[in-house]
C-alpha cells in the first residue's frame, strides 16, 4: 500500500471522498449534491499526494480554487 493510513494528506483525501460522493456526509449537500467530485485520476491516493505533495504545515488544509469545480490538480492547493 502507500503507508500514509492516519496522515493529514490520507485523511483529507478521505474527507474530500466522503463529502463528494457519501449522501450520508453532513456537508455532502455543498459538495455531491452540487456536483463536486475528485478528478478521475484523484481517485487514487497515490496521485492525489503525488500532484498535491505533503501539506506544507499542520494548519493548511485543501482548497479548491474555483469553488465551482472539483477538486483535481488543476484547482487544488494547500
Amino acid at each position: 500500500m502507500h503507508g500514509k493510513t492516519g496522515t493529514k494528506e490520507h485523511n483529507a483525501w478521505l474527507n474530500i471522498k466522503d463529502r463528494c460522493y457519501n449522501p450520508n456526509n453532513k456537508k455532502y449537500p455543498l459538495y455531491g449534491a452540487r456536483g463536486i467530485r475528485l478528478s478521475e485520476e484523484w481517485k487514487s491516493f497515490s496521485a492525489f499526494l503525488k500532484d498535491m505533495g505533503p501539506a506544507p504545515s499542520p494548519s493548511h488544509s485543501i482548497d479548491r480554487i474555483d469553488s465551482n469545480k472539483g477538486y483535481g490538480p488543476e484547482n487544488c492547493r494547500w
